[in-house]
């Protein structure tokens, strides 16, 4: 993609983050952007680690879960390498992986697994930071060598929308929750609507009925529904 085209790309994608009614579909669409404006990205995501625990954000692709979840068991990556980086004096923002067939002395451990996921380059940029908290935009190719210094500008464009959305979340542990309290209504719907063929929108309006009779969180409503499956 020339740059007059990626410009025009990166411009409607800020109508795009615009028109999102929530936090979670801003990063969602930053993470589908990342794969569909960067040349080579198979898959991205939007990682943070609170204190060494690691928060998949956001994920398009298969691979970016399986990475994050890597980093997190085994405390080793570029998202941890960044973080010891961001307290020292050169302030390195970004890291690129070129070529993980290749020896990666810093990242032993990580990057054999990481290869073993089908990962042959990545690339990412800092987000944010707050005290122990920090997040990163990561971007995947399956072929090794698709990342080159030319990407850099393209990810520190898609990071920075990424972080002006984050900064709106007052901490990780909110977001957080939020995204457990969406995946345990999903859940909970779609066993309403398996036992009781309920449409998506009658399976809602039971869990919220519910919750409004009876005064309990919607969230806890949900947890009740899949702890009777």
């Amino acid at each position: 993609m020339e740059w007059r085209e990626f410009a025009e790309a990166m411009a409607q994608l800020a109508r795009n983050l615009l028109a999102q009614d929530s936090l979670q579909g801003t990063l969602d669409e930053i993470a589908a952007s990342a794969v569909r404006l960067v040349e080579g990205c198979d898959a991205a995501g939007i990682l943070a680690i609170r204190k060494g625990r690691a928060v998949t954000l956001s994920s398009c692709g298969e691979m970016v879960e399986a990475s994050d979840r890597l980093q997190g068991e085994l405390a080793e990556g570029p998202c941890f390498d960044l973080a010891r980086r961001k307290k020292g004096a050169d302030g390195e923002r970004v890291f690129r992986i070129a070529d993980l067939t290749a020896p990666q002395p810093t990242w032993p451990r990580f990057a054999a697994a990481a290869l073993d996921l089908g990962i042959g380059s990545m690339t990412g940029v800092l987000l944010y930071t707050h005290d122990d908290d920090f997040g990163a935009l990561n971007l995947y190719a399956r072929r090794p060598g698709t990342f080159g210094k030319d990407i850099e500008t393209a990810g520190w464009l898609l990071a920075s929308h990424a972080a002006v959305a984050l900064a709106d979340a007052h901490t990780i542990d909110q977001l957080e929750d939020a995204m457990q309290t969406r995946h345990a209504i999903g859940e909970a719907m779609g066993i309403l609507m398996e036992r009781h063929k309920l449409s998506e929108d009658d399976a809602f309006n039971v869990l919220r009925r519910i919750s409004q009779q009876h005064n309990i969180k919607l969230r806890d409503v949900a947890q009740r529904v899949r702890g009777q499956k």
